[in-house]
């Protein structure tokens, strides 16, 4: 039974680094541990009469604070429109060359939105063509500043075929994977989720998404664009473009430049991969996660006192 209460504490401290607030539902699905719902609700019960965590309409927190569950309920149904914006936003995104698999990432993808929430997109391609679908990508972006609509676009994580497994291996990267949400290219999705079978051992009981179209349809431009980047030369551009933009996030990454969210700027490069720097905000969760749960383990294991 301390075992059940610690992975509920744990669950829980995850999420309050966020100020979210989780139904038994959401605690069940997110343990590291395969556990009957019934008995879930029953070591609720006694966490909360010990006062080591709070229930506030149907939501438990480690902190008691009804704000929490005022924001959570209003996010959720934001989440319900940008999701819908989502979906418009993967489709056109999954017509671009070399795209197999548009997936929504972030916040969005455990159903909150805010006033500044972004619409954060994982992307596969196809094997050694990333930098030039990426790049393409982007500079439809550009003109999205135009219309003022770039926070629909926010395409900030792209692996290839060759390059599924996901090497930070923590309960974050673990989170982000298992929440995704797939839009369009279910087949590649799948095989990515096999590739990174080891979330299993952070949530084995959390159900992942399937909700997404069988293929990305290929359009005849499409067809012509990757035939003609099919190629010798298309090895050399698709380096090329990874080169290029590697050396120019170093730069903006030395400059010390925040992103939207006022954290640091930097991305990790590879020809298999596109992704934000860890360090930058994933290794500072990690941590303060791990700060966290060390101090509730100690809270429960004191001794009681008459």
């Amino acid at each position: 039974m301390n075992n059940i209460r610690q992975d509920i504490l744990k669950t829980l401290a995850y999420f309050d680094y966020f100020n979210y607030p989780l139904s038994n539902e959401d605690i069940r699905s997110f343990l590291c541990r395969q556990c009957d719902q019934s008995y879930v609700d029953e070591i609720l019960i006694q966490l909360t009469g010990d006062k080591i965590i709070f229930k506030i309409q149907e939501f438990y927190s480690l902190q008691n604070k009804p704000s929490f569950i005022n924001k959570r309920c209003k996010g959720n149904l934001m989440a319900v429109k940008q999701l819908s914006i989502a979906r418009k936003a993967a489709r056109l995104i999954s017509r671009f060359p070399f795209v197999e698999t548009v997936a929504v990432s972030g916040s969005l993808s455990k159903h909150y939105a805010d006033e500044k929430t972004d619409i954060d997109f994982f992307i596969i391609t196809n094997a050694n063509r990333l930098w030039i679908a990426r790049t393409l990508m982007h500079l439809f972006k550009k003109l999205t500043y135009i219309a003022g609509k770039q926070h629909w676009f926010c395409m900030n994580y792209y692996v290839d075929e060759t390059g599924m497994e996901i090497q930070e291996k923590n309960i974050f990267t673990a989170m982000e994977i298992v929440t995704l949400l797939p839009m369009e290219g279910l087949k590649h999705f799948q095989k990515f989720i096999e590739a990174n079978a080891w979330t299993n051992n952070f949530f084995p009981a959390h159900d992942i998404s399937s909700d997404a179209g069988m293929e990305v349809k290929k359009s005849f431009i499409r067809k012509c664009v990757e035939k003609i980047f099919n190629s010798k030369a298309g090895d050399n551009i698709d380096k090329w473009l990874m080169n290029v933009t590697d050396k120019r996030w170093k730069k903006k990454t030395g400059r010390g430049k925040l992103n939207d969210h006022a954290v640091k700027i930097g991305m990790m490069v590879n020809r298999h991969f596109s992704k934000p720097d860890p360090k930058n905000f994933q290794v500072k969760v990690v941590q303060q996660y791990e700060s966290r749960v060390k101090q509730l383990i100690e809270l429960i294991q004191q001794p009681v006192t008459s």
